[in-house]
């Protein structure tokens, strides 16, 4: 009997019926119009509640030719368990309602073989959520496709750490079949969140936070590691997924493929105008490889 990660949060943060799951993601990507010239080797996209993100998702998925692919990594934060390192599935299978994906153990295998990571319980596992709300997604987006999904919980890293598992997950994009999914959502705004950082030269609250995540988008689509790591420390955006990011630009950064970065997407939960209120920013990317894999 394979050890099962059930999709714990379907239900709360998205649906847990099959068919209407199944028709909100084609709705979704039916109001999308894929850009020419771009094919996904990577994507990065929310995992929020889907009545917030949904749609934006939809502008990386919709990008993807699942065809090319037989391996999927998912690369998510972690957000109830701290750690300095990248922790792996103790599962075998992760479950959604749209269906099933299998781990990959050789993979996996070839990882543990580094002593960089740890394997994270099935309680950790099913508590978090970075990585869940993109199993829906890809699942939809991979159907009729045999293919193994490699998910990975990345803790607080400090930059030379990212830098360090760049170098060991970098090899990897060299290979056409594997693509990459990034899991994050952008600023956290508000007192909840400890963050009210607000420039007024951008107007109300909510134009100073577009314009502050635009400027770590536009600091992402340059592919400096470096440059996204002195953003963050000038302007402490609360963008939970910033370390799966460093670690997915020391990748590119270790690699000698051309490749182009490119947001499709951005929104907002809301849009603040009053200290009192509060906000989750989301955007989607693509990126592709200039080799056209």
């Amino acid at each position: 009997m394979p050890k099962i990660r059930r999709p714990s949060h379907a239900s709360s943060w998205y649906q847990d019926d099959a068919d209407v799951l199944n028709a909100e993601i084609e709705n979704w990507n039916a109001a999308v119009q894929p850009e020419p010239g771009l094919s996904a080797r990577a994507i990065i996209g929310p995992h929020a509640g889907y009545s917030y993100c949904g749609h934006v998702m939809a502008y990386a998925y919709k990008h993807i030719d699942a065809s090319k692919f037989k391996r999927v990594f998912l690369l998510g934060p972690s957000h109830h368990v701290f750690t300095r390192k990248c922790m792996l599935s103790s599962q075998m299978v992760y479950e959604t309602p749209l269906g099933s994906m299998e781990i990959d153990q050789e993979v996996y295998a070839q990882l543990t073989a580094t002593g960089r990571f740890e394997m994270m319980s099935l309680d950790v596992d099913e508590a978090e959520h970075s990585l869940e709300l993109h199993t829906p997604y890809i699942v939809h987006t991979m159907r009729g496709q045999s293919y193994k999904l490699v998910p990975i919980m990345v803790g607080a890293l400090t930059p030379e750490g990212e830098a360090q598992y760049g170098n060991i997950l970098g090899p990897y994009l060299d290979d056409p079949t594997n693509l990459f999914v990034v899991s994050s959502d952008f600023c956290h705004w508000g007192s909840r969140f400890s963050y009210t950082f607000y420039n007024r030269d951008q107007g109300q609250i909510w134009e100073s936070i577009k314009w502050l995540d635009h400027l770590g988008m536009d600091v992402i689509e340059g592919g400096n590691p470096a440059d996204f790591t002195t953003y963050l420390e000038t302007y402490r955006n609360t963008i939970c997924g910033r370390h799966p990011i460093g670690v997915f630009l020391n990748m590119l950064h270790h690699s000698k493929l051309q490749h182009k970065i490119r947001f499709t997407k951005y929104d907002q939960s809301s849009k603040c105008t009053s200290q009192s209120h509060s906000s989750v920013s989301y955007a989607a990317a693509v990126i592709t490889i200039a080799d056209g894999s």
